[in-house]
């Protein structure tokens, strides 16, 4: 997926990815990221699935893989369970532009 980073740069969103591993966990690998491909997306420690519940990821103590949106005001407007979202990078980011040009259109 972070090889495919800049194909998101054509949305005026901020974009991040959520899990449940400590902050320390999510340093360590977006210190990995950022050596290997040069440039990571900031990571949100979610160790109580809260926000990973808000998006309907949670399943039992962990969360699903996949993605979503949120809009300016914090609800959720579609999420996608995938395990392959980011091998299929072009599929996920035709769903995600479809979802923010419905979004912007509102």
């Amino acid at each position: 997926m972070h090889e495919n980073l800049d194909k998101l740069d054509s949305l005026n969103a901020s974009i991040y990815i959520v899990s449940g591993d400590s902050p320390e966990q999510q340093l360590e690998l977006h210190g990995l990221l950022e050596s290997q491909f040069g440039k990571s997306l900031p990571f949100v420690s979610d160790p109580d699935l809260e926000l990973i519940d808000l998006f309907e990821m949670k399943n039992g103590d962990s969360a699903y893989r996949g993605y979503g949106m949120l809009d300016e005001d914090g609800r959720v407007v579609f999420h996608t369970i995938n395990d392959h979202w980011g091998e299929q990078f072009d599929q996920t980011l035709k769903e995600i532009k479809k979802e923010y040009t419905k979004l912007n259109k509102e």
